[in-house]
């Protein structure tokens, strides 16, 4: 997830403060109606503020939730799919 489109270039929207850990808790509920979970929540420096890793049983649901934390207006967010080890020895053998 990205800074909140609300707050001013180059700040640091998710600073860790009390109240920050509560997005993780916030959100938790959210992921579980998806079938999901929020494994984890990382606050970055850099391009992205907040690096969330979730899981989903399948692309819909993930782009579900991912949808409808955008739909509150302050969360831009960016997916990337990730391949554990054993997905990409099968992805890789599917190449001949």
């Amino acid at each position: 997830m990205e800074c909140p489109s609300r707050c001013p270039p180059a700040s640091s929207c998710l600073a860790p403060t009390r109240e920050s850990s509560a997005l993780r808790l916030s959100h938790k509920p959210r992921a579980g109606k998806f079938g999901g979970s929020l494994k984890e929540i990382y606050w970055t420096i850099g391009p992205y503020d907040v690096v969330a890793v979730s899981e989903a049983p399948d692309d819909e649901s993930a782009t579900a939730f991912a949808l409808a934390l955008a739909s509150q207006g302050n969360v831009r967010t960016t997916t990337l799919r990730a391949f554990d080890a054993d997905e990409m020895r099968g992805i890789i053998a599917k190449t001949g």
